[in-house]
């Protein structure tokens, strides 16, 4: 069955459930479940009831696929991320990025949960991704091209849309909130980094480390989706003050950050 032929699938699936069809994409991360608590649901689907759907397996992740409105935007929201590190293979890790534009969603909003690299940057800061740099080792697009559903080669040189982040920046100021602008550096994990990488994560231009995000923005650029990615800073990675990673806290971090991403994303949807 070919790639075009396996999304059609899922979302004949989908299909039983709602008929819905979202403008915005929403792919939640670390502690960032509570947007999809915000949006009033037509349909809240698990992802263990859609055939061929990979599973969410990673602490906090629900798992679940929901359809419905958010500040009266029509929007498919994935409370859930999937990760290589998981044991996914990069294609089930972007099924998500690939369902949602095969449901019709035009734009793709990423959130997700960060080491900060950059030495002013603070846990619970909010960052917006200006551009990425992929140390994964994967990436979703290897193997044969399905060309209906993007080109062999993409151009990732506008990987983040200009256009979305200048109306994030204009919104967040609007609503007195500051916003980082970072370079976002992909590992596979699941451990964090030694002292020696984090050093040189950051003398390559990373401001953030993070274990997801990058193959769904190449998936995004393959597929045609417009993409802008949030990130909560839960933990500070600097070479020369390392302290041991407390995962409770990280969590805790992102929990108590969300409500403002939340408020952003809200405020930024109807302006899309």
């Amino acid at each position: 069955m070919s790639l075009s032929d396996q999304l059609a699938a899922l979302v004949a699936q989908v299909r039983t459930h709602s008929k819905l069809k979202p403008q915005v994409a929403i792919l939640l991360g670390t502690g960032l479940g509570g947007v999809a608590k915000k949006i009033k649901a037509d349909a809240r689907i698990p992802f263990h009831e859609l055939k061929g759907m990979p599973q969410a397996t990673a602490e906090s992740h629900k798992g679940e696929l929901v359809l419905g409105t958010l500040a009266g935007v029509p929007v498919v929201a994935f409370s859930g991320r999937l990760h290589c590190y998981e044991g996914h293979s990069p294609a089930d890790v972007v099924v998500p990025v690939r369902l949602a534009k095969a449901l019709g969603a035009k734009v793709l909003i990423m959130g997700s949960a960060v080491g900060g690299l950059n030495p002013h940057y603070h846990i619970g800061d909010l960052a917006i991704l200006d551009d990425h740099i992929n140390l994964m080792g994967i990436n979703p697009l290897v193997g044969p091209n399905d060309d209906k559903i993007g080109p062999r080669w993409p151009d990732m040189f506008e990987t983040y849309d200009r256009k979305l982040l200048a109306l994030a920046d204009e919104v967040a100021l609007s609503k007195k909130i500051h916003l980082h602008k970072a370079v976002y550096v992909g590992v596979l994990g699941p451990n964090l980094e030694t002292k020696a990488e984090y050093r040189m994560l950051r003398n390559l231009g990373g401001d953030v480390v993070g274990m997801s995000t990058v193959p769904e923005a190449i998936a995004a650029v393959h597929c045609g989706l417009r993409t802008l990615a949030f990130a909560i800073v839960t933990d500070r990675c600097i070479a020369d003050a390392l302290e041991p990673a407390n995962v409770p806290k990280i969590i805790a971090a992102a929990n108590a950050a969300e409500p403002v991403l939340t408020g952003l994303i809200t405020a930024i949807l109807p302006k899309i």
